[in-house]
């Protein structure tokens, strides 16, 4: 594996390696194919002749996540854990925190060396920091994640896609070639291992439901290359022409499978590098899975504040500050805004379609953040609420995209200043007219706000 790819790498303090197993601590990408952390975990056992082990450690408290994406994650995990034990690698389930469960079972089963994802996020930063604190072996951090390697494609915080895209694009022929197949690996492990029972499991996770939810993508590495095979061959042609169109059916779907890991964008460059469609079809959704995908890494790794105003450039602040105290027409609460009980039945048929089916058009997103902004208080009202929501009920959030999005939406992160204007300052607006001149905005209103939902 080309060792750009380990962005970290912890020493640890044991000074002669044990003779014990390899492990990959599975997190940000959950399947056994297209995964260079598992394949250079593999890569090191068979160096040293180890037995190799997946594991992965399960929170119930972790950010907003609620049933829902949990039975999402198990069932893809279970699809997983299937596929490396027909490649004899044992895959283990611990639950707690990973600070307590990990440096327990590496003692326990004289683990030698530990590989796991990276992940931009603080959330996980911190734990595996605390992790390596509590264990005396070698951590090698890889990503697995973007196509050109976080570190590798820029050392510090973009301004925008306008600046990254050239770095990514130079980069892209190096970087874009067949990942290694793990191999059905030829040491076994012996000791006993706990089991997993999937349905009890889950049954047992105590966890805030969402009653109103409808839809259910199926789940797993099967079903995200399924849906890739579907994008591409009955929606990818029509995808320039429609993908701000809520009311057609255009966008890719794989939003969910590239959180949780289930399948690589990597993979999908190289198939849609076979495939026959127009240069303008494929480039545009090129930019959404690896330019903008890969500038949302970007932002989260580089800027600590990405959940909060303090990441919002220095242009944007000073416009927002200004402005704080312009009247609002409207004002809501977090209640409000769950139940989609505003004025606005756009805005409310975007947050209905949010809790029915686990996710918001693209472009609807933009104005649906936008315009929580325009009726709270303040950015950090609007910030928390806008997070809130999104990691609570939407498929794929807790993600880079999801929070490099909101900051775009209302602090001009990756943006440009617009025409000043009241309460959004210079901050680009967006509005119910500029929507309909876009779509059939009654048809999308129909389709997911009913009487019931707004009386």
């Amino acid at each position: 594996m080309d060792k750009r790819r380990i962005i970290k790498h912890f020493e640890g303090s044991e000074k002669e390696q044990s003779s014990g197993p390899v492990i990959y601590w599975m997190s940000r990408e959950q399947r056994s194919e297209d995964n260079w952390p598992l394949s250079y975990a593999q890569e090191l056992a068979l160096k040293n002749n180890q037995p190799l082990l997946a594991v992965f450690t399960l929170m119930e408290d972790f950010l907003e996540a609620n049933h829902s994406h949990y039975e999402f994650m198990l069932r893809g995990l279970e699809e997983t854990a299937k596929n490396l034990e027909n490649n004899h690698i044992s895959f283990v389930l611990l639950q707690g925190d990973p600070a307590k469960t990990l440096p327990r079972f590496i003692e326990e089963h004289h683990i030698a060396y530990m590989v796991t994802d990276f992940d931009p996020l603080k959330k996980k930063r911190t734990l595996q920091e605390n992790v390596a604190d509590n264990i005396s072996i070698p951590i090698d951090i890889v990503d697995g994640h973007n196509i050109v390697p976080i570190t590798t494609a820029s050392a510090k915080q973009e301004y925008g896609a306008y600046t990254l895209r050239p770095k990514l694009h130079k980069r892209l022929e190096e970087f874009l070639h067949q990942i290694p197949e793990v191999q059905k690996h030829p040491l076994v492990y012996k000791n006993r291992l706990p089991d997993i029972s999937w349905d009890a499991l889950l049954k047992s996770l105590v966890l805030k439901k969402n009653p109103h939810l409808e839809v259910t993508a199926p789940s797993g590495p099967r079903a995200a290359r399924n849906q890739l095979q579907d994008f591409i061959s009955n929606r990818l042609r029509n995808y320039s022409a429609y993908s701000n169109d809520p009311t057609k059916e255009v966008l890719s779907g794989l939003s969910p499978y590239l959180h949780f890991g289930q399948i690589s964008s990597q993979r999908v460059l190289l198939i849609l590098e076979e495939s026959d469609f127009s240069a303008s079809a494929v480039s545009d959704f090129v930019e959404q899975i690896f330019v903008r995908k890969e500038l949302s890494d970007n932002y989260c790794y580089y800027n600590a504040n990405y959940d909060n105003p303090q990441g919002f450039p220095d242009w944007a602040k000073k416009s927002l500050n200004a402005h704080r105290g312009d009247p609002r027409e409207y004002l809501y609460g977090y209640q409000d805004f769950l139940y989609g009980k505003t004025h606005d039945k756009l805005w409310n048929a975007a947050q209905w379609e949010l809790l029915k089916t686990g996710k918001i058009h693209g472009y609807l997103r933009m104005y649906w953040c936008k315009k929580i902004f325009e009726w709270t208080k303040s950015p950090e009202e609007a910030m928390e609420i806008a997070i809130r929501l999104n990691d609570g009920y939407s498929i794929d959030g807790r993600d880079p995209n999801g929070y490099t999005g909101i900051a775009w939406s209302i602090g001009g992160v990756h943006d440009r200043a617009w025409k000043e204007r009241p309460v959004f300052g210079k901050i680009r607006y967006m509005n119910y007219n500029g929507a309909k001149r876009k779509f059939d905005v009654d048809t999308y209103i129909h389709t997911y706000l009913k009487d019931e939902d707004h009386e």
